[in-house]
């Protein structure tokens, strides 16, 4: 194994690709989208029919709740087995994968699987390890998921880490050299979700790409991009699939507990297969997510707001401005001088203790419209956010430990990843 990205928390792995599959049957997108939409999921069922699958690997999480879910999980585990002893998969040892997604919007997203050490991430708020979650980790979605991969013997990632480095050192010199790798696969995705290409990169690229990564953590780095010196450097984090990571370090943690510490670096549960992207690719759009609240007298909301936040001033201005729409008015309200680096922390600051203390629901919507629509009902109100630029994110974390739950939304369900790669964890 290559010394050099011992220090990184990131290495190759032996990824497993299936040898012979129709490659559009065998990819699905991440089993945690279309949750509210079972018309999805069936018609990947009847798109895949009885051809090999990740389909047969993955618990869709709208069935996760499922009186029969155990009976389910089982004939996962039972699925990968099969796929092991079948001789489904071939192994590219010792690798990393770079892709190329071409997304819904046309545009192409760069992408490079290897595998992270578990022992490296840390999802606490505050916490100074390479790979850090971005968002709050909701700990009551941990244990259902652990359910689902404590016993499996293959992985299949649908986490996203963003790495940030604006100067394009790590990824995008792979898209030039894309010639001289061997191609592993170029197709298209079922359910609209785009077209996938593959690459396995060579040694020297392989090199290349932990120099440019050890780049990415130097002091000097750290210093230039956040203005923080001596601080523990942030290389990866969290995009997508947060749960999905937090759920492997937990079976990692449990398997620790019935292990020999000398044995803890060899155990494969202790690695977790991802994808790398750079929070500059300029596919990479960030959108996102507002707020309305569901039974409340409005105007009782914002004097509550006034009254939590004595500075705060209708009208735009400086600080952090928030749009609101009732039934009947349209208008924002500024807060200035904000401790938070968000306009949403601020915001949520404020929502947290109130919904607690009034017992009211909120739901989190993505799009303008359908925020002002669902606001300017009686008995509610709906609160828009800015766009939170992708350069605001790493010095967010940096600052603030997260960011506030449901901060932002990477791009539409049907771009998200989808299982195509995986991974022996026992």
């Amino acid at each position: 194994m290559n010394k050099k990205f011992e220090k990184l928390g990131f290495y190759p792995a032996d990824i497993l690709l299936p040898r012979n599959a129709d490659m559009t049957k065998w990819a699905v997108v991440a089993c945690d989208q279309f949750t509210s939409q079972p018309e999805y999921w069936a018609a990947v069922e009847k798109t895949v029919g009885g051809a090999p699958s990740t389909l047969r690997l993955i618990l869709p999480e709208a069935g996760l709740n499922d009186p029969d879910v155990d009976k389910h999980i089982a004939g996962i585990n039972q699925a990968m087995k099969e796929y092991l002893d079948e001789d489904v998969f071939k192994t590219l040892s010792d690798s990393l994968v770079y892709i190329e997604r071409t997304q819904s919007d046309g545009k192409v997203r760069h992408g490079l699987i290897g595998m992270v050490d578990l022992d490296q991430y840390d999802f606490t708020p505050g916490s100074g390890a390479l790979i850090r979650a971005t968002e709050g980790t909701v700990l009551s979605r941990i244990p259902p998921r652990v359910r689902v991969r404590e016993n499996a013997p293959v992985e299949l990632p649908h986490v996203m880490l963003l790495i940030d480095d604006p100067d394009q050192t790590v990824i995008e010199p792979l898209t030039a050299g894309s010639g001289k790798m061997e191609k592993l696969y170029d197709f298209d995705l079922q359910q609209n979700g785009g077209h996938l290409k593959g690459w396995k990169l060579t040694d020297a690229q392989v090199d290349g790409v932990a120099d440019a990564l050890c780049g990415l953590t130097s002091d000097a780095a750290m210093e230039q991009k956040y203005g923080l010196k001596g601080a523990s450097p942030l290389l990866f984090a969290v995009g997508d699939g947060n749960h999905s990571l937090a759920t492997a370090k937990q079976c990692y943690e449990n398997l620790k507990k019935v292990t020999p510490k000398e044995q803890w670096a060899s155990l494969p549960a202790r690695y977790a297969l991802v994808e790398v992207v750079n929070n500059h690719d300029d596919a990479l759009k960030f959108e996102p997510i507002h707020r309305v609240l569901f039974g409340v007298k409005p105007e009782a909301v914002l004097d509550a707001f006034r009254k939590f936040y004595p500075d705060a001033h209708e009208g735009e201005g400086q600080g952090h401005t928030i749009v609101y729409t009732y039934e009947g008015h349209h208008g924002c309200i500024t807060v200035p001088n904000p401790k938070m680096q968000l306009a949403v922390g601020t915001l949520q600051a404020f929502l947290d203790p109130y919904i607690k203390e009034h017992g009211c629901e909120v739901d989190y919507i993505h799009g303008d419209e359908v925020t002002d629509e669902l606001g300017s009902k009686p008995g509610n109100i709906g609160f828009r956010l800015p766009a939170m630029g992708k350069e605001q994110l790493f010095k967010t974390v940096m600052a603030d430990g997260v960011l506030p739950r449901k901060t932002f939304s990477m791009g539409h369900a049907q771009d998200k990843r989808y299982y195509v790669e995986a991974r022996k964890i026992k």
